[in-house]
């Protein structure tokens, strides 16, 4: 007689089903009294996938900031209310981790950008390529960068004048 051979089915092992979080949107306050500018960039930025914030003045951007954990301020220096220096001054002071590109169409503002700490200094018209790719540059960067180019450290400053680049040059070349 030959033993009953008893098979039993395999324990049912748990399993783990891992959902993969998207990633969080970066959040932007685009800061600028034009009208035209903040709707082109607004649209540009969402297709990036940011999530964006606008003001039309500085006064404005700074009930935002503190009302919204920010990633990131695209801040125009030429504004009614309260100009972009003036903004980027409280917004730096209170928020100092707080990413900064200054937009602006004035002539001459490389040295103050550069002495004031700012993350970088578009000027327009704005290319967009290297907008983007600035955006994602200052996002990187450690904190401890940031802080030191407040505190007057050696640290990475970005420019980009309009106009002088050619076909197939790299950003901030």
């Amino acid at each position: 007689m030959q033993p009953a051979i008893k098979i039993s089915e395999p324990a049912a092992l748990p399993v783990a089903v891992a959902v993969a979080a998207a990633p969080a949107r970066r959040k932007v306050l685009l800061v600028d009294d034009d009208p035209a500018i903040r709707q082109i960039l607004r649209r540009l930025l969402a297709e990036e996938n940011y999530e964006v914030l606008t003001a039309a003045d500085g006064a404005e951007a700074l009930v935002l900031a503190d009302a919204n954990p920010l990633d990131l301020v695209l801040l125009d220096l030429n504004m009614p209310v309260k100009n972009g220096w003036d903004t980027f001054d409280h917004l730096s002071a209170k928020h100092p981790l707080l990413p900064i590109i200054l937009i602006t169409a004035r002539p001459n503002q490389f040295f103050p950008a550069w002495a004031s700490g700012v993350g970088a200094l578009m000027e327009k018209p704005l290319d967009f390529a290297k907008l983007f790719y600035t955006i994602q540059n200052l996002l990187a960067e450690p904190a401890e960068m940031r802080l030191g180019r407040y505190g007057g450290r050696p640290a990475v400053f970005r420019s980009a004048p309009p106009g002088n680049d050619g076909p197939g040059k790299p950003p901030f070349d």
